[in-house]
Protein backbone atom coordinates (compact mmCIF):
# COMPACT_ATOMS: atom_id res chain seq x y z
CA UNK A 1 0.00 0.00 0.00
CA UNK A 2 1.06 3.58 -0.57
CA UNK A 3 1.42 5.64 2.59
CA UNK A 4 2.18 9.35 2.46
CA UNK A 5 4.13 10.44 5.54
CA UNK A 6 4.49 14.10 6.45
CA UNK A 7 6.23 15.58 9.44
CA UNK A 8 7.13 18.89 11.01
CA UNK A 9 9.90 18.71 13.58
CA UNK A 10 10.72 21.75 15.67
CA UNK A 11 14.40 22.54 15.04
CA UNK A 12 14.86 25.45 17.44
CA UNK A 13 17.08 23.28 19.64
CA UNK A 14 19.96 20.92 18.95
CA UNK A 15 17.76 18.03 20.10
CA UNK A 16 15.14 19.05 17.53
CA UNK A 17 17.71 19.07 14.73
CA UNK A 18 18.80 15.58 15.79
CA UNK A 19 15.18 14.38 15.81
CA UNK A 20 14.65 15.82 12.33
CA UNK A 21 17.65 13.92 10.92
CA UNK A 22 16.54 10.69 12.58
CA UNK A 23 12.96 10.97 11.30
CA UNK A 24 14.16 11.72 7.76
CA UNK A 25 16.63 8.82 7.86
CA UNK A 26 13.90 6.37 8.89
CA UNK A 27 11.59 7.62 6.15
CA UNK A 28 14.35 7.27 3.52
CA UNK A 29 14.70 3.62 4.56
CA UNK A 30 11.08 2.98 3.59
CA UNK A 31 10.26 5.35 0.76
CA UNK A 32 11.01 8.24 -1.53
CA UNK A 33 11.24 11.89 -0.53
CA UNK A 34 8.84 13.87 -2.71
CA UNK A 35 9.19 17.16 -0.82
CA UNK A 36 11.31 18.28 2.12
CA UNK A 37 9.22 16.64 4.83
CA UNK A 38 7.00 14.43 2.69
CA UNK A 39 7.67 10.80 1.79
CA UNK A 40 5.82 8.29 -0.37
CA UNK A 41 6.31 4.81 1.03
CA UNK A 42 5.20 1.50 -0.47
CA UNK A 43 4.88 -0.78 2.57
CA UNK A 44 2.92 -3.77 3.73
CA UNK A 45 0.88 -3.68 6.94
CA UNK A 46 3.69 -5.04 9.13
CA UNK A 47 6.21 -2.53 7.77
CA UNK A 48 3.72 0.30 8.25
CA UNK A 49 3.12 -0.64 11.89
CA UNK A 50 6.86 -0.86 12.51
CA UNK A 51 7.64 2.44 10.79
CA UNK A 52 4.85 4.23 12.65
CA UNK A 53 6.13 2.93 15.99
CA UNK A 54 9.70 3.99 15.23
CA UNK A 55 8.68 7.47 14.11
CA UNK A 56 6.34 8.00 17.07
CA UNK A 57 9.23 7.13 19.40
CA UNK A 58 11.52 9.65 17.67
CA UNK A 59 9.32 12.75 17.76
CA UNK A 60 8.46 14.99 20.68
CA UNK A 61 4.64 15.08 20.64
CA UNK A 62 4.68 18.41 22.48
CA UNK A 63 6.40 20.31 19.64
CA UNK A 64 6.52 18.02 16.58
CA UNK A 65 3.87 16.74 14.19
CA UNK A 66 3.63 13.46 12.26
CA UNK A 67 0.89 12.47 9.76
CA UNK A 68 0.17 9.28 7.85
CA UNK A 69 -2.12 9.26 4.81
CA UNK A 70 -3.12 5.75 3.72
CA UNK A 71 -3.68 5.76 -0.04
CA UNK A 72 -3.93 1.99 -0.40
CA UNK A 73 -2.93 -0.32 -3.23
CA UNK A 74 -4.90 1.45 -5.97
CA UNK A 75 -3.15 4.76 -5.46
CA UNK A 76 -2.61 5.48 -9.18
CA UNK A 77 -6.03 7.13 -9.37
CA UNK A 78 -5.52 9.06 -6.12
CA UNK A 79 -2.28 10.91 -6.87
CA UNK A 80 -1.83 13.70 -9.41
CA UNK A 81 1.46 15.43 -10.02
CA UNK A 82 2.15 18.70 -11.87
CA UNK A 83 5.49 20.35 -12.49
CA UNK A 84 9.00 19.03 -12.28
CA UNK A 85 9.16 15.49 -10.98
CA UNK A 86 12.24 15.26 -8.80
CA UNK A 87 11.44 11.92 -7.21
CA UNK A 88 11.43 8.43 -8.63
CA UNK A 89 8.52 6.10 -9.10
CA UNK A 90 8.60 3.99 -5.96
CA UNK A 91 7.15 0.98 -7.77
CA UNK A 92 9.55 0.86 -10.73
CA UNK A 93 12.98 -0.79 -10.57
CA UNK A 94 15.93 1.48 -9.89
CA UNK A 95 18.48 0.82 -12.63
CA UNK A 96 21.32 3.27 -13.19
Amino acid sequence: MLVLITYDVNTETAAGKTRLRKVAKQCVNYGTRVQNSVFECIVDNAQCVMLKAVLKDLIDVNVDSLRFYYLGNKHDTKVEHFGVEKGVNVEKPLIF
